[in-house]
């Protein structure tokens, strides 16, 4: 599913148009961002049930460059991750509700 496919999915489910669908899929996309990047702050976002979006970091390290065998320095640096959810994770496993 791509992004036009996403908000035609949630318009039709929420009874919006598909611009105020639209809208609302690219605030919520803004702010997990703005939240994941600031300086402060645990940089987690996370919706019970659903997951958690976070940020990992990774320590500078060496490693090599595949083609020629050398040796090269990798800078530290920031990666978003998501972590499913319980309820997630039960609904894709096809768990059945109690």
């Amino acid at each position: 599913m791509n992004k036009a496919e996403l908000v035609e999915a949630m318009a039709k489910k929420a009874s919006l148009s598909k611009k105020d669908a639209e809208a609302g899929l690219n605030a919520f996309i803004d702010v997990v961002k703005k939240e994941l990047s600031n300086k402060k702050g645990d940089k987690k976002v996370s919706l019970v049930g659903f997951g958690t979006f976070e940020v990992s970091e990774r320590k500078a390290r060496t490693g090599r460059n595949p083609q020629t065998g050398a040796t090269i320095k990798i800078k530290a640096s920031k990666s978003p991750k998501f972590k499913a959810g319980k309820a997630l994770k039960d609904a894709v496993n096809g768990a059945k509700k109690k």
